[in-house]
């Protein structure tokens, strides 16, 4: 495994030098956990669903339609799905504000339980992912993937970036860096495997002093011109 300053000046060299990829990364700066802690519960709803709906799916059909979205689920307020009838989900299968999956309609009741059950066992679901240490990423995606709804894999991750919660995304940029790296072998879906990649992000963090949200990126960028380009890593 390479020192991160090695893949950090590869990385600066496909940008055009340490000034663009610093402009980059400032770009995507993970929040404070004061900043994630204020988080509302229905902010935390609100980008688990989008996530879920963009999953396999256009994202630039999900974005266009979440007005809509946001009006059908009434502003996503977690106490009121959380108790929401069946009634209330056959009447969103049929409305045209959304994108009509009936899978996915039913994890916002799924995931306004699951946030209501965080809230009751530790004060707010947001305390959690504020307060989750980053050497562990890989343990709140296993909390994600075994007590949420539809939240396993890449949802989870995109989800916790976009709510500015600091992690890294396996995407196939920040997969291909790993394995050129020697972290891994293959797509890392086993425990195991998972368990290479924390250890090696924890290695960067230590010789880096960055953000997981940072060394992600940076590993994305440092593949070639495709990395520079892609959605956040």
């Amino acid at each position: 495994m390479r020192a991160f300053q090695a893949i950090y000046d590869q990385a600066a060299d496909f940008r055009g030098g340490s000034d663009n990829l610093e402009a980059a990364l400032a770009q995507s700066t993970p929040k404070t956990a004061a900043e994630l802690a204020a988080i509302p519960d229905d902010r935390w709803l609100a980008t688990m669903t989008k996530c879920i709906f963009q999953a396999g799916f256009s994202w630039k059909v999900i974005e266009s339609k979440w007005p809509g979205f946001e009006e059908a689920f009434e502003g996503f307020v977690v106490p009121r799905w959380a108790m929401a009838p069946d009634e209330d989900i056959d009447r969103l299968l049929s409305d045209t504000r959304i994108v009509r999956n009936g899978q996915k309609i039913r994890t916002v009741r799924e995931n306004a339980i699951f946030l209501s059950d965080l809230a009751r066992e530790h004060g707010s679901a947001a305390k959690v992912f504020a307060e989750w240490p980053s050497e562990d990423f890989i343990g709140l995606l296993d909390l994600l993937k075994k007590r949420g709804s539809r939240l396993g894999g890449a949802t989870a991750q995109y989800f916790l970036r976009f709510s500015g919660r600091d992690s890294f995304v396996l995407s196939q940029d920040v997969t291909a860096a790993l394995i050129r790296d020697g972290v891994v072998d293959k797509a890392p879906t086993s425990k195991s495997a998972q368990k290479a990649v924390q250890a090696a992000f924890n290695t960067w963090m230590s010789e880096s002093g960055r953000p997981l949200t940072h060394i992600s990126r940076v590993l994305a960028m440092s593949v070639g011109p495709s990395g520079a380009g892609a959605p956040p890593h």
